[in-house]
Formats: structure tokens, C-alpha cells, sequence
């Protein structure tokens, strides 16, 4: 017997029809790169959407044809997410801040038949044109390009329809070790997460909500800003620059009271208002994730009564893992007390399930004891089962994914994330968190950044040494800034040598470099070893 309701199939173009039907009027404010701002609405977003739908059909693309988009935050970007799943396509979001070799072996690898990119890439696009092969269609944002590619049309025409389990959208790793592996989402998957992301303890969306995302469009689907956002029907405020002066201007003018963005993107936003006086009023609720935020960032948020959703998640898992959800007895706890669970990285929402394992055995699960530390599994219906053209599931038996994350799991389900296995520094038999050591440290005010790595050592088998960017016009010496460690971390953890450089590595996605990282401290001695 079969329940009695209603088939409707979960695809994602009901998103963009709710929103138009629902929240037409809304605005979408873009501030360019030039300077100048444009502003339109969810109404005119799905007729530009369906315009672009009817100019895909023209090209001849169709279902499960990729459409790739190099380009920032701004409306025509989000027409194109609409656009290119409402022809039946997938949306492929491609990173500009990949390395050449990979953007060539990504486009190649996703048979991309459409390339939708900013001006301020055609430089990259004219190098890169004659490695693409299956591009057949180069197609700018700006000088009035993509508005007369869609303008030649009516937008009288519908959405493809099919399956609830076809393909929507196709996202790359930033691929540190090796080539970047693709994560191709369907339709279900997108709406449940999309659905999920509305819920206060994460996005906290409401019709009322004007959210200004940092998160770039093209990562890790923009953590399913664009999709929950139209759901919700809010005011998206983009820009296409990262300015830290710029934005705060926004987020003042628009009023914004919602954002999200990497630990590095708020710090710059403190050093601009330290600078100018300037403060963000509006601002109620942030998201951040991508790296662990350090206490003090989180500290200074909740004391100007921004309530912080400090998350997890990953490109595999569309990316919503954890937020900082609070607990029911919230209210109660001291602010130090609350500072602590935020500085974790939160609960999961139902659709979610996490387990840690032995990092030496994967078949020993264990206690969620808030102390025993493993590495991280995952699993749900918007969690990666195999990537882009693989022949194999990346997932156990029982649909685990490893994540690749090293954390304990509290009694109540909060999650800590000490490391990564990758990262995590063994020594003497014991294992050193990276990441707890790199957060002490840049709780320093005169450290700007930190990055931690394990050097052979042969007592030892490894131990840390950090590498630190001071702030400028400032000075610490590493006898005042281990004594500053010691006052956070064990005596063991404590690092052998403190190097300061001008700079640490980053990868595309703007996250410290490890890999890089231990390539340039390859052959460093030290005293001890």
C-alpha cells in the first residue's frame, strides 16, 4: 500500500518559483568591481533564469550537460545557478584560484560544454581556451555580454522536468594531494539540504533576513547560500570584491544582518573597524567555517550580540556538517561557559550522522565520551557516495564517509575537531593537535597568523615547531609567545621552535597550506635532533 499524497518531485527550480511567487519583490543588490551597484529581485532573477534556460536550449544543451561559471558573488552569477539546472543541466562552479593545471584537468575532466565568466578572468579564460576541449561556448558576465545572450529572449518557456535524483550541480575539491575529485549533488539532495540550511541554529533565514555572503559563489556551492536564500525569500546583498572597507560600507548601508564567511575574512573585517572606529549594528547572526575560529574572534562577536554559527562541513558534504546550535540550558551557562561550546564546532542537524573511529583500527568505533579523540566519519542523504566518474564508492559498506578530520564527540553530540589526519603531529606515541596550538597562538595580539606542522625528530618520532606572521608595526619574540602558549596548552605540546615569515601558504580556497607548508620547512634541523 502507498500513502495517499501528493508526488512532488524535490528539483530545485521550485526554489527559484517559490521565491518569485512569494518573494518577488525582495531585493538583490550587487556592488561590481568598478564600483557601481545594480539591484534586482527574486521575480526578475527567475525570468532572467528562464530566459537563460531558452539561450542554453538554442546552444543545444540539455540534460545532465555541464555549464560552468568562473566568476564572484553577483545576480547574474545567481540567474546562472537557475539557468543552467532549469535547461536540465549542471551548474559546474569552478574555483579562479586553482592552480592552471588544475582548472585544465577539471573542465576536461567534467566534459564542460559552457563557460559563463567574469571579465576580470579573460586573461586566465584566453590561456586556458586551447586546453579546454569540450568548451564550445565562452560566454562573459559583464560588458553587456550575458544580457544580450539572454535578451534575445522571451523567458516564455519551462523548466526542464525529470527525476528528483538527477543531477543538479558538480563541485571540485581544491585538491591538495593529487587532482581535485568532483562531487556531482542531485536535486533531493540539494532541496533537503536547502530545506535544512533555514533552520535557526544555521542560517537562521527568514523572509526578514539580509544576508551579505562572503563565502565565495564558487566554493563548495557557496555553502548553499543561494539556494537556502531563495527559499527564504531574503535580501541577498553581493559584492564582487573582498575589500574589508567595502563590505563593512555595505553592511551598514544595507543593513545586513546576516554573513558568512572564512576566519581570515572576519579578522580583516576587525583590523578595518579597529582601524576606523567603524561598527556593524545590524549584524545578528555569523557564520563561519572553513578553518577553526579562534576564541577571541568568537568572543568579540557574542559580546557585540552577534550569535555565531561556527561550522563544519565539507565540499562532500554539500557542505553542511555541524553548526554551533546552543543548548537547551543556554540561557543559564556563563559567557565563558557559552565561548566554549562555540568554539567548537556544534551539533548536527537531523539528516546528519557522525561517528569517530580509531585512527589506527577504522573498524573501532568509539565513545562519545568528550574525550577520546578519532578520526571523523560521516554520513546522510546531501554526504558524497562516490565522486565525479570514479568506479568505486568513497564510502564503507554502511554508507560511512571518512572525512579526513580528526575529533571527539561529546556526550550530548557537539563536535570538536582537533586536526586533521594528515596534519595531526604524533610524538613520543602521543598525538599533538595542529590546530589547538595555531588558535593559542594567534589569541596573541600581536600574532596575525599561525600555522603548526610536526619535524622529524629521532626521540620522538616528530614535534612541532609553529610558524607565525606577526601583526604589523608589532613585536613578539617566541620566549614570549611560548610563555603565552603555556598558558593554553599541555608543556609537551609546547613547540620546539618558533620560525616568523612574512607570509604562510594558501591553497585555493584560502585555507593554510600544510602541504606547502612542510615543503618549505622539508630539510629544517632542530636544535635537539
Amino acid at each position: 500500500m502507498l500513502g495517499a499524497m501528493q508526488d512532488f518531485d524535490l528539483r530545485v527550480t521550485h526554489i527559484i518559483d517559490h521565491a518569485a511567487r512569494e518573494h518577488g519583490a525582495r531585493e538583490i543588490v550587487t556592488r561590481w568591481a568598478d564600483g557601481s551597484e545594480t539591484r534586482t529581485n527574486w521575480a526578475e532573477v527567475r525570468r532572467d533564469a528562464l530566459k537563460m534556460t531558452q539561450a542554453l536550449r538554442r546552444l543545444g544543451v540539455g540534460k545532465g550537460d555541464r555549464i560552468a561559471t568562473l566568476a564572484m558573488n553577483h545576480s547574474r552569477h545567481l540567474v546562472s545557478w537557475y539557468g543552467a539546472v532549469g535547461v536540465g543541466g549542471v551548474l559546474h562552479t569552478v574555483n579562479p584560484r586553482l592552480f592552471e593545471d588544475q582548472l585544465d584537468y577539471i573542465a576536461n575532466h567534467a566534459e564542460d560544454q559552457v563557460l559563463l565568466y567574469d571579465a576580470a578572468f579573460k586573461p586566465l579564460v584566453e590561456r586556458m581556451k586551447p586546453r579546454w576541449k569540450t568548451i564550445r561556448h565562452f560566454i562573459c558576465f559583464d560588458d553587456g555580454e550575458f544580457e544580450a545572450w539572454i535578451g534575445a529572449e522571451d523567458g516564455n518557456t519551462d523548466w526542464a522536468t525529470g527525476d528528483e535524483r538527477d543531477p543538479c550541480m558538480l563541485c571540485y575539491t581544491s585538491g591538495t594531494t593529487g587532482n581535485p575529485k568532483g562531487v556531482l549533488y542531485q536535486h533531493r539532495s540539494t532541496m533537503l539540504h536547502a530545506i535544512t540550511g533555514l533552520q535557526p541554529s544555521i542560517f537562521d533565514f527568514d523572509a526578514r533576513a539580509v544576508m551579505l555572503p562572503v563565502v565565495p559563489m564558487f566554493h563548495a556551492a557557496s555553502w548553499g547560500l543561494p539556494w537556502s536564500g531563495a527559499a527564504a525569500g531574503i535580501k541577498f546583498v553581493f559584492s564582487a570584491v573582498n575589500d574589508a572597507a567595502v563590505l563593512c560600507e555595505l553592511m551598514n548601508r544595507e543593513k545586513v544582518t546576516h554573513s558568512a564567511g572564512v576566519p581570515t575574512v572576519w579578522l580583516a573585517t576587525f583590523q578595518h573597524m579597529d582601524a576606523t572606529g567603524t561598527t556593524l549594528p545590524n549584524l545578528r547572526h555569523a557564520i563561519i567555517g572553513g578553518s577553526a575560529a579562534p576564541r577571541f574572534m568568537l568572543e568579540r562577536l557574542m559580546k557585540a550580540g552577534v550569535n555565531v554559527a561556527h561550522a563544519w562541513g565539507m565540499t562532500e558534504t554539500s557542505p553542511i556538517g555541524t553548526t554551533g546550535a546552543k543548548s537547551w540550558d543556554w540561557d543559564d551557562l556563563p559567557f565563558e561557559r557559552q565561548v566554549d561550546i562555540k568554539q567548537m564546532q556544534g551539533r548536527v542537524p537531523f539528516g546528519v550522522e557522525l561517528r569517530t573511529v580509531d585512527l589506527g583500527d577504522p573498524e573501532t568505533v568509539l565513545a562519545r565520551d568528550g574525550k577520546t579523540s578519532g578520526a571523523l566519519q560521516v554520513r546522510g542523504p546531501w554526504v558524497i557516495k562516490r565522486y565525479f566518474q570514479a568506479e568505486a564508492d568513497c564510502v564503507n559498506a554502511n554508507q560511512w564517509f571518512d572525512t579526513g578530520d580528526v575529533g571527539i564527540i561529546h556526550p550530548d553530540g557537539t563536535l570538536q575537531l582537533t586536526d586533521r589526519t594528515k596534519d595531526v603531529i604524533k610524538s613520543g606515541g602521543e598525538w599533538i593537535s595542529s590546530v589547538e596550538l595555531e588558535n593559542a597562538a594567534v589569541g596573541h595580539p600581536a600574532v596575525a597568523e599561525a600555522a603548526a606542522i610536526g619535524i622529524y625528530h629521532p626521540k620522538w618520532d616528530e614535534r612541532p615547531i609553529l610558524v607565525v606572521v606577526k601583526k604589523a608595526a608589532m613585536e613578539i619574540s617566541a620566549d614570549e609567545l611560548k610563555a603565552h602558549l603555556a598558558q593554553s596548552v599541555a608543556k609537551w605540546w609546547l613547540p620546539d621552535a618558533i620560525e616568523f615569515v612574512t607570509e604562510i601558504p594558501h591553497g585555493a580556497t584560502g585555507k593554510i597550506s600544510k602541504k606547502d607548508l612542510r615543503d618549505q620547512f622539508r630539510d629544517y634541523k632542530l636544535a635537539d635532533a
